[in-house]
């Protein structure tokens, strides 16, 4: 054999070689990956067990071990250890994995360290020092594209929020994390759950049981999949919280009674003291004040074990409302003032506007009227700040952004959830093939996924019919049943994506028309009449203008009072009878809603798409939506129920559009654009009702 031969032959063994150390390096991490998988299930059942079986692995690791499997072993500990109530044990292993991530320069691994840390700040009572904590953590991972790292972060951030009031800055974060959750490589059910718990627990927070219950029913409907007795527990006891608050007292107790047996079956007694101090609450509310100081004892006790300063506060406040419910005033004062000193040091706004209540109302069962009183005004004034209507508007938003997507996302976890485990059924049934008697297991899969493409046929059904229903209410208004906003965006993306020289050619002699309207003095009807008028307002409002319009035509809800009228290739010389009719059909007649006649009339600006010839490349929808507002705002400013329309420039588009984009008036002042007038139907009422506005 030639030496070049010789040395081809070398190159070739040392090339396998590297193959099968990589591959055997990844066998190895995926097999580590598996067991620690594998440890976490044991612990959502178990954890004791779990963090048994944990340190038991962790002392198998070598030097040859991934750094990925190290990191990983480490952040599961943390959490395994704050659940077992072991606090040292877990603020020693952040300090390791912090020590880690710092040695291996991995800022994605440094920063769920310090996550970590913000939460030992914030159980310190330094809530400012822990959110400032948390701010450097996001300049530290600024641009991290780690799913889980994000995930974790807008989780804090929710929690740190929650705690100082701030619910609308803590449900942007917590709808934050929900969303990244889906993005997860693993144990992705489990983490949705724990989000919406989260959820859950701030909407409760937030004063509005319903909300919490809903979400929570959602959870419960996704718990099936992960098999999380832990997660389990922490559901039950947001449920019974909700179904507290809601007068469902029994049913609450059924569900913190749960609870209370999965933290002592899976070893968790940070549970058993979260569920204990629900169960004094519950006597608490029943007035059975022996039984509630009983519990609280009990849940302070487990609590102080394990060193839980919320858990502490939680117990001692129920036990002081149960002494003081006994005619022990002075001594139950005592405990409920130790713990509303607490949470002022946590700046637990939320947590303190509770208990001031069931203070004043203690005060108030003893004939203590003057106590009763200020701590009454102390509460209100914290509740002003928790919950003012322009934060509440704010939220309300956000409710329904949670609304749109969040039952969607529900399905398809569902849907993704199915198709993994059918993958990960298949996967072993072939390991197995190869290892074992390829016939015996051929025939048992075969059986499992028969009996599992009945099971899936029977979720896709349901899958199919749920998106039927989240497909009509995403494009429509609640209210009224019309388009709603999101759907003539969608419209006009398909718009936009037709051919320019097509939408020249199919638009040149009739073009697409919008009317853009707004309810007259809306604030005014339900100041007037209340809300539940406004609503019929304009649901008929809703109605007659679907009557005035073509079949053809798309009318949507803008958004509060104002509807849009979508028109496509109208004939100019109709557009201004269609303005006239709509004018018409809502201000000739009143609203009739019961015994009540309401007077409604509409002002609108109309303009047409493209306008005046202008390519729509210079003058886009949006410019042209922006017209018409400003037209119907002109038609506001000279006397209301009329409607401007831009017929067309008087002047090169170049001239008159850098002034048409910001200022109509200035435009019609310069004679640059020619406008229409379409006076609505006279209506004496509105005359009345605009003298009181003023």
């Amino acid at each position: 054999m030639s030496s070049t031969s010789i040395a081809r032959l070398l190159s070739v063994a040392s090339a396998l070689c590297f193959f099968l150390l990589i591959n055997t390096a990844w066998a190895d991490e995926k097999s580590d990956m598996e067991r620690l998988d594998a440890i976490q299930t044991v612990s959502d059942r178990d954890n004791e067990e779990g963090l048994r079986q944990l340190q038991e692995f962790k002392s198998t690791l070598t030097s040859e071990t991934t750094d990925t499997i190290r990191l990983e072993t480490l952040k599961i500990l943390v959490g395994l250890y704050y659940d077992a109530g072991k606090m040292k044990s877990s603020d020693a292993t952040v300090s390791e994995l912090l020590q880690f991530a710092e040695q291996h320069h991995n800022n994605d691994a440094i920063a769920l360290a310090q996550i970590s840390r913000c939460f030992q700040i914030l159980d310190e009572g330094k809530p400012e020092a822990a959110l400032a904590k948390l701010m450097q953590v996001q300049e530290l991972v600024k641009g991290s594209k780690d799913p889980e790292v994000n995930m974790r972060l807008n989780n804090a951030f929710g929690v740190m929020y929650r705690l100082s009031g701030k619910f609308e800055q803590a449900l942007t974060h917590s709808l934050e994390a929900l969303r990244l959750s889906d993005y997860l490589p693993r144990r992705k059910v489990q983490t949705r759950l724990s989000r919406l718990y989260a959820i859950a627990t701030l909407y409760w927070n937030m004063k509005n049981p319903e909300k919490s219950l809903a979400t929570i029913k959602e959870a419960l409907a996704l718990s099936p999949l992960a098999n999380a007795p832990k997660i389990f527990s922490s559901l039950l006891i947001a449920q019974g919280l909700a179904l507290s608050n809601l007068g469902r007292n029994d049913e609450a107790l059924d569900a913190y009674q749960k609870a209370l047996k999965i933290g002592i079956d899976s070893k968790m007694p940070g549970v058993e003291a979260t569920a204990l101090i629900n169960i004094s609450d519950h006597f608490l509310i029943a007035k059975e004040y022996r039984k509630a100081e009983l519990f609280s004892r009990q849940a302070l006790a487990k609590a102080e074990t394990i060193k839980d300063k919320d858990s502490v506060a939680g117990a001692k406040v129920n036990l002081g409302f149960a002494l003081g419910g006994q005619g022990k005033i002075a001594e139950g004062v005592g405990y409920v003032n130790e713990v509303i000193a607490y949470f002022k040091t946590a700046n637990s706004k939320a947590d303190i506007e509770s208990i001031m209540g069931e203070l004043s109302s203690m005060y108030e069962n003893a004939g203590l009227y003057k106590e009763a009183l200020t701590t009454t005004r102390e509460q209100q004034k914290l509740s002003s700040e928790l919950f003012n209507s322009d934060r509440a508007i704010a939220i309300a938003g956000l409710q329904e952004k949670f609304n749109a997507d969040q039952r969607q996302k529900q399905i398809e976890l569902l849907g993704k959830e199915n198709d993994l485990k059918d993958a990960d059924i298949k996967n072993r049934r072939l390991q197995q093939i190869i290892t074992l008697l390829g016939a015996v297991v051929t025939v048992m899969a075969g059986i499992f996924i028969f009996l599992l493409y009945r099971r899936v046929s029977k979720v896709n059904e349901q899958l199919q019919q749920a998106n039927t229903q989240l497909e009509f209410h995403a494009v429509r208004d609640p209210l009224t049943g019309l388009h709603n906003r999101r759907s003539f965006l969608e419209l006009m993306k398909s718009r936009i994506a037709l051919a320019e020289a097509e939408r020249r050619e199919d638009s040149g002699d009739n073009p697409d028309c919008l009317i853009l309207l707004d309810i007259d003095l809306f604030k005014h009807i339900n100041d007037t009449w209340g809300h539940a008028i406004g609503d019929s307002v304009l649901t008929e409002v809703a109605l007659r203008l679907k009557k005035t319009v073509r079949d053809t035509d798309m009318v949507l809800r803008w958004g509060g009072e104002e509807f849009l009228i979508f028109s496509p290739k109208s004939n100019p010389a109709q557009i201004t009878r269609l303005v006239d009719r709509v004018l018409r059909a809502i201000g000739e007649e009143p609203i009739q809603v019961g015994h009540i006649a309401v007077p409604v009339t509409v002002t609108a600006g109309y303009i047409s798409l493209p306008f005046s010839g202008v390519p729509e490349n210079i003058c886009s929808w949006e410019k042209t939506l922006q017209m018409a507002d400003m037209a119907l705002y002109l038609g506001k400013a000279h006397g209301r129920n009329r409607a401007y329309g831009l017929s067309r420039l008087l002047v090169p588009h170049e001239q008159a559009m850098p002034i048409l984009d910001h200022d109509l008036s200035a435009a019609i002042s310069a004679g640059m654009v020619e406008i229409i007038e379409v006076i609505g139907p006279l209506q004496k009422k509105i005359s009345v009702l605009e003298s009181e506005a003023t």
